[in-house]
């Protein structure tokens, strides 16, 4: 079957694709400039911050904190709800999107990655790769260091603890932790 589309089209309709293209070189290179002038910020320098946050990401909420430095991909694909925090060093490689709702609490190090490579050889040689959106419920806490995989939903109120690397969906008002994270406690019932 014939593909007409660019691999930047391909790339945003989630299927296998090439980096090779031109659009994709220049949003990438523009996000780049975004995020090494956003990460040479001081705290002092809170207008500034605000400014170049808001021309690097998708959308960005009311009394949303990010601390540098921050890594993206592209930037433009990231919405982040009101009220959040992200501390030092988030990496969030969004060639997918990434919908962080509000209150949402990211503790250091952590890494929503959602590119994916094929597992056979010979695509993954010719460089073909796609991605899988992270959405991320409102009131999270993702601990220092924790690794949200491609296609990954955590629904709201859930805790993520630090170290873990979630593969797989994780319903609403739990504790997960581990490597694959597992649930291991309920907070339904708690306020």
């Amino acid at each position: 079957m014939d593909d007409s589309r660019t691999m930047r089209e391909r790339m945003l309709a989630g299927d296998l694709y090439i980096a090779d293209d031109p659009e994709i070189g220049e949003q990438s290179a523009a996000a780049l400039d975004l995020m090494a002038a956003y990460n040479a910020t001081t705290v002092r320098q809170a207008p500034l911050r605000r400014q170049l946050l808001e021309e690097l990401l998708g959308e960005v909420g009311e009394g949303t904190e990010i601390r540098p430095p921050v890594f993206v991909d592209y930037g433009a694909h990231i919405r982040i709800g009101a009220r959040c925090f992200a501390n030092f060093g988030l990496v969030a490689l969004d060639v997918a999107p990434i919908t962080i709702g509000d209150d949402v609490q990211i503790g250091p190090n952590v890494q929503l990655l959602t590119p994916t490579h094929p597992i056979e050889a010979v695509p993954r040689r010719q460089k073909w790769e796609a991605a899988q959106p992270i959405t991320i419920g409102d009131n999270v806490w993702l601990g220092g260091g924790a690794i949200v995989l491609p296609g990954v939903t955590i629904g709201e109120n859930t805790v993520v603890g630090a170290g873990s690397v979630v593969t797989r969906d994780l319903p609403a008002n739990v504790v997960a932790v581990g490597n694959p994270a597992r649930v291991v406690r309920s907070l339904a019932d708690e306020g």
